[in-house]
């Protein structure tokens, strides 16, 4: 990836140079340039091209928006009903990030995201124990976490 990056860089300095051009117009028209070409010849790189990561990072980063606000309006029901009748509990993620700043990512966003927590980890960063303040099913808070920012993370790494 680190490669296509500076192959796409390098691509739209030529330009710059080729238009004898030094502006910051000239350089991104020549970065688009870069893309094109290199989207063409993608098939000739080991990994996949490059912007299907820079993708999966925006998409992770919009998820957890979405997560964000939803979580924040649940979390504020919570506390404007007249009474407080909320499900507290623990319960564990069995996780399948092999990487500790994959598991170290799931960790953050699951407790950025308001209501939840992570807890603890296991020893061998394959279950996480999370604390969340009104929790109905678990199966369906396991599911929910798994399809979403575990799959979103996987994709960021391993896409």
């Amino acid at each position: 990836m680190a490669f296509q990056i500076l192959l796409n860089v390098f691509l739209a300095f030529l330009w710059m140079f080729l238009q004898v051009s030094f502006s910051a117009r000239t350089f991104i028209i020549g970065y688009l340039l870069g893309l094109i070409v290199m989207a063409g010849m993608r098939r000739f790189f080991k990994s996949r091209f490059y912007l299907h990561r820079v993708w999966a990072v925006i998409y992770l980063f919009l998820l957890f928006l979405k997560e964000l606000i939803k979580a924040n309006f649940d979390v504020l029901k919570l506390v404007l009903r007249p009474k407080l009748n909320i499900r507290p509990g623990i319960f564990a993620l069995e996780t399948e990030l092999k990487l500790d700043w994959e598991v170290t990512l799931l960790s953050n966003l699951i407790t950025l995201t308001p209501g939840t927590l992570v807890v603890d980890v296991s020893d061998d960063n394959k279950t996480l124990y999370i604390h969340a303040i009104d929790i109905e099913n678990v199966s369906e808070a396991v599911d929910s976490i798994k399809n979403s920012f575990e799959k979103a993370i996987m994709e960021v790494s391993r896409g």
